[in-house]
């Protein structure tokens, strides 16, 4: 989460993180059960985490995604005063975060072989534009990616089995 090379980071923590918010004063607790303020709610509250180096605080942000679930997000900018503003930037990197699943898992763009520089970045062009093109049909159709998939391989499938585009023949 901290760089020296001045990069903001925001890092989720699991409720049961050890983490000190009195200055000291008191034993790491996990997160779950720290107090909050109205303030602290909105604005964050600076913690040191356990086992983290010794003069090293973060902001930590409770950000309340639905009734039964809370998130807690911790980041070293220590600038950033808004909960809601830490809220939308995890939102955004959630997002990346689905693009590369869905295009690791629905285009293939990892099985590249080449050593071409050209050729990779082809490949990794082509892969894009896949990704792009379900992502639009997916879109129009109100399914996912992964059942958009699923139902083309299924169809195509169908179709091999019953009129096989190769015939095979015993010898």
């Amino acid at each position: 989460m901290v760089d020296e090379l001045g990069k903001i980071y925001y890092c989720p923590l699991k409720k049961n993180r050890l983490v000190d918010d009195t200055g000291g004063k008191e034993k790491y607790q996990s997160i779950e059960t720290l107090n909050w303020s109205n303030t602290e709610e909105k604005l964050g509250k600076l913690i040191k985490i356990k086992n983290f180096p010794k003069h090293q605080k973060v902001k930590l942000f409770r950000v309340i995604v639905s009734t039964n679930r809370t998130e807690y997000v911790a980041t070293n900018d220590l600038t950033q005063a808004s909960t809601l503003d830490t809220k939308k930037t995890c939102a955004i990197r959630w997002k990346i975060e689905e693009f590369h699943r869905e295009i690791k898992q629905l285009t293939g763009i990892e099985s590249c072989q080449c050593r071409k520089a050209s050729i990779q970045r082809n490949h990794i062009a082509c892969a894009i534009l896949v990704w792009n093109q379900l992502k639009r049909l997916a879109h129009l159709t109100q399914k996912t990616v992964y059942q958009l998939k699923a139902e083309s391989l299924s169809s195509y499938l169908i179709k091999e089995l019953n009129f096989p585009s190769i015939k095979m023949e015993l010898v």
